[in-house]
């Protein structure tokens, strides 16, 4: 095996400890996300000038996708990794070049070409917006201060998959803090100056994609991998890059539609709907970006490693124990969500302008997210498998088989049925579990999952530990009217909850497994 892959597998630090990293600055980031969330839906309410700057933003972040922490990430790593292998810097630096020349360029049409095409992608996102000449105007300008947002946090995922495969972890994660700092520094204090608020809110957007941009000189630096951005298509490992890049590209396309035609929906409904479904899925974003998102930000370059160093075995357990823990963290973060849905709502948003009545309607599609969590967050541990082997085409085929089970999910459930934003929440959740199904089926059949090692005493420890957590959550909330209460007592008697429902479950678990589980990290 290559010296540098032997050093970077036996000598970068433990499972746990790049876990700890990553988990504990995406844990502080989603605190401050939380509180932009605030500061927003108190600013704007569940209005339309909200649930335009939340569809707007999602345009430039679907596209992040590709370009950023998505396909571009999982097609550079195991390439990047390949190079390491051959440990020559020369050609390390060629391909960093070529690819940090490749990305700007793109990145730079791509930009400008969005920018004066802004309303046709209007017309594709939001098109309840577009036939509204006022909430299009709006749209169009708020998209058009944003979008660049896209070629600046693309060029800081790209310094990220640099560090996170030199087992950097730390800035990377430590990044999005500063997006949400910008975004409540905008709603608290700039926007009250503004005579359209959500404008500062999209100023605020382009300004976080500067200074993130900005830090990244330091740690690359610091490594001595700072690119120089280059054109040289003949590069062999550009070529090897679209190779992959392109089933990446189609399956987090397919992701992405799928995001689409859940944005598009969310438009045709009722006034209040995208915001609705926007506060859902930030609370479902904090168990996934502390653990879930954490686990395969660490993952992928480790699998990767493995894989190029032939170590199967290695790799087979590492993602049997990743597995694991995202289980053992998911189902209590279900259970803790669907009994405390209401009151974790109202604790966090129900301030300014965003009502009682948004509160009832949020809970309700956020316990309609909860139920698929579980499989949101084993999605974030098994498409790493696939992509650290250069597998990139089988995520492609489970996203499209996910795309159009969710789309007539969601038109059943959203307008035939009458579930309103409710049942697009329903059909996301059904679709996530129908795509962990077919991909550990996958997996299995390949010999990377193994039915045989499916420790029982583990999941009679999950089972028994969230039966005592359902208890201790029902008798907790039985008594008390949450919505009378003020804001302090209110935070008060969450946090109670939460140290309790922890103590409850971890501590039943321990009784079951002992110090083993978390040992096995390691």
């Amino acid at each position: 095996m290559n010296k540098i892959i032997k050093e970077d597998i036996h000598k970068s630090p433990t499972f746990m400890s790049s876990l700890s990293k990553v988990g504990g600055w995406t844990g502080i980031s989603r605190v401050f996300g939380l509180i932009r969330d605030i500061s927003t839906t108190s600013l704007l309410g569940a209005s339309i000038f909200h649930d335009i700057f939340v569809i707007t933003l999602k345009i430039p972040n679907m596209f992040r996708r590709f370009f950023a922490e998505g396909a571009f990430n999982q097609a550079f790593i195991p390439i990047y990794n390949d190079f390491k292998k051959n440990d020559n810097r020369e050609d390390i630096f060629d391909f960093l070049n070529v690819m940090a020349g490749f990305l700007v360029t793109f990145l730079f049409f791509f930009t400008l070409f969005v920018l004066i095409f802004a309303p046709i992608f209007i017309f594709i996102f939001a098109p309840g917006f577009y036939f509204d000449p006022v909430k299009k105007e709006l749209s169009v300008n708020i998209l058009r201060i944003m979008f660049p947002y896209l070629a600046l946090i693309s060029l800081v995922a790209f310094a990220g998959g640099i560090q996170n495969s030199h087992d950097r972890f730390s800035i990377p994660a430590f990044t999005p803090v500063i997006f949400n700092v910008c975004l409540i520094f905008a709603a608290v204090i700039i926007a009250p100056n503004f005579e359209m608020p959500i404008y500062a809110l999209a100023w605020g957007v382009l300004l976080a994609g500067f200074l993130q941009l900005l830090i990244q000189y330091f740690p690359l630096s610091t490594i001595n991998m700072l690119p120089r951005p280059v054109l040289n298509f003949k590069n062999k490992g550009l070529k090897k890059f679209f190779l992959l890049i392109m089933p990446a590209i189609l399956a987090g396309g397919i992701i992405q539609i799928n995001i689409l035609i859940d944005t598009i929906f969310a438009s045709l409904l009722e006034t209040g709907s995208p915001t609705w479904l926007y506060v859902s899925d930030r609370l479902i974003q904090f168990p996934m970006g502390i653990f879930a998102i954490a686990i395969g930000t660490v993952l992928l370059p480790r699998l990767s490693k493995l894989d190029v160093g032939s170590q199967r075995q290695k790799f087979i357990d590492t993602l049997a124990n990743s597995q694991s823990l995202v289980i053992f963290i998911g189902i209590p973060s279900l259970i803790g969500l669907v009994f405390c849905s209401e009151d974790l709502i109202a604790a966090i948003f129900l301030r300014g302008e965003f009502q009682l009545i948004d509160v009832f309607r949020s809970s309700n599609s956020l316990i309609a997210f909860s139920f698929g969590l579980p499989f949101f967050m084993l999605m974030k541990v098994l498409t790493p498998a696939f992509f650290a082997r250069k597998d990139t085409k089988t995520p492609m085929y489970v996203a499209f088989l996910a795309l159009l089970l969710n789309a007539i999910l969601n038109y059943v459930l959203a307008f035939v049925l009458n579930f309103g934003h409710v049942g697009l929440a329903i059909g996301s959740s059904i679709a996530a579990f129908v795509s962990v199904l077919i991909l550990e089926f996958i997996l299995f059949k390949n010999g990377l999952v193994y039915l045989k090692n499916l420790n029982y005493r583990f999941f009679i420890a999950i089972i028994l530990s969230s039966i005592a957590l359902i208890i201790f959550l029902k008798f907790y909330t039985a008594f008390t009217d949450f919505m009378i209460m003020s804001q302090a007592e209110r935070f008060l008697y969450l946090g109670v909850e939460v140290i309790f429902s922890i103590i409850i479950y971890f501590s039943i678990a321990r009784l079951i497994l002992g110090t083993s589980f978390i040992k096995q990290f390691n």
